[in-house]
């Protein structure tokens, strides 16, 4: 029997790399003290939770995720729902038909250009195609790892400009004054340690400009190489959603991207996010 089985619950592994799902549990409903604790430490553990069968209002999304800490506010424009403390991510245009497009495509962590980069990300699923559009994860823990050693010591103290202008310049979206205002760029470690385990993880991905101090293209080509090496198969998981799904995974230790991999001006693809708050990477 496994431990969590004594708190009305059950963890399932989803993969050998990271993600496991819960079974059991009802998150409209208050967490006590033990089971937050026992669901907080499966996060730590195996980076994304998959709580299955879930359908909240974004009221009770939001008072879910404020169970583990303090919600993250969006950028300006990140809304799309009756709360501004939950976004919404769609492909629906406008007037509410797909639009052909699928955001967040890219290998990215949330908020990466904030002092203090999300926690965690808790995502649920509204409307999803009938097949593809699955979100995919990389597991920086396990790709620092298995750099060989002189890598590991090169990287010690390199740190990284984060940049959302960037980011949104490379989508081809010239970001807006308001924006650039509201997060200007940020420097972190390229490398940041996990308080509660003590292990590394690289910390990069689509936010990530260059490599502080040095060259501009020489820097970004080395953090391209390095999003190549975290992001190989080997290191990567795959969730297909189901109806109900709602995950919460580890900003700090994963990137993650959406598949585009549906009709997307055919069927539409609809999730709420919130975020939590997090510390300043070291």
């Amino acid at each position: 029997m496994s431990a969590a089985l004594q708190w009305n619950f059950e963890i399932h592994p989803l993969s050998p790399i990271l993600a496991a799902e819960v079974v059991g549990l009802d998150l409209r409903r208050p967490l006590d003290a033990e089971t937050r604790d026992a669901v907080q430490r499966a996060f730590i553990r195996h980076h994304v939770l998959c709580f299955r069968d879930q359908h909240l209002s974004s009221e009770e999304q939001i008072a879910f995720t404020e169970q583990f800490g303090t919600l993250e506010r969006h950028m300006a424009r990140n809304k799309g729902t009756q709360n501004p403390l939950v976004h919404s991510v769609s492909n629906l245009d406008a007037d509410g038909k797909p639009s052909g497009k699928v955001s967040s495509t890219g290998w990215h962590t949330d908020k990466s250009f904030r002092p203090e980069p999300s926690l965690a990300t808790i995502l649920h699923a509204v409307t999803m195609p009938p097949e593809g559009g699955e979100t995919c994860f990389a597991n920086m823990i396990a790709a620092y790892e298995a750099l060989p050693e002189a890598t590991k010591q090169a990287l010690e103290d390199v740190k990284v400009v984060h940049s959302w202008a960037l980011s949104r310049s490379n989508r081809d979206r010239k970001p807006t004054a308001e924006e650039i205002a509201d997060a200007p760029d940020m420097i972190h470690p390229l490398v940041r340690t996990i308080p509660e385990t003590g292990k590394k993880a690289l910390f990069m991905g689509e936010h990530a400009s260059h490599l502080d101090g040095g060259p501009i293209e020489a820097g970004r080509a080395r953090i391209l190489e390095l999003e190549a090496h975290a992001t190989q198969d080997r290191f990567v998981y795959l969730h297909r959603w189901r109806a109900g799904d709602m995950l919460m995974w580890d900003n700090r230790c994963l990137l993650h991207r959406a598949n585009a991999n549906f009709d997307a001006s055919r069927y539409p693809r609809v999730l709420h996010r919130t975020c939590l708050r997090g510390r300043a990477p070291a």
